[in-house]
């Protein structure tokens, strides 16, 4: 179970791991990089940076050379605006998930029809569900037996 405190030390470092990356790091390799969330580890020595890159394969991996190098600089920059008593050891991950969240959007609009095909007075049927039935009164019942 994490910790409330592990929780906002990765979100405050994702927020200057991610400001720093935008505006300090000059590397043309880092492009297109979003920090989607931190994973801490217990003692809060070392992070887990998952990050979102968007291009190709071969730019993806350039991008994580890149922050690999760019790491120590993060890391320093982390210590100057984060008052804890150890600086974690950043390493970077690619998260994928923006990524496949878009092919799946692809592929369902590929599978299901455009909304603009479906009449507007043409609504899916609903099956009827047999919970939905009236239910009958004690009068109801006394009469029936």
């Amino acid at each position: 179970m994490t910790s409330r405190r592990l929780l906002k030390a990765a979100e405050a470092i994702r927020e200057v791991v991610s400001m720093a990356i935008l505006t300090e790091l000059r590397d043309p390799r880092i492009a297109n990089v979003t920090v989607t969330h931190v994973e801490m580890s217990p003692d809060m020595r070392a992070a887990k940076v998952h990050v979102s890159v968007m291009g190709s394969d071969s730019a993806q991996q350039l991008c994580l050379h890149g922050l690999a190098s760019a790491a120590g600089y993060l890391q320093s920059q982390l210590g100057k605006r984060i008052d804890a008593r150890y600086t974690p050891r950043l390493s970077f991950e690619l998260d994928m998930g923006i990524k496949r969240s878009i092919e799946i959007s692809r592929i369902l609009r590929e599978v299901l029809p455009p909304a603009a095909e479906m009449p507007a007075d043409e609504e899916p049927a609903a099956e009827e569900d047999p919970g939905d039935e009236v239910l009958e009164t004690d009068t109801e019942k006394e009469n029936v037996e």
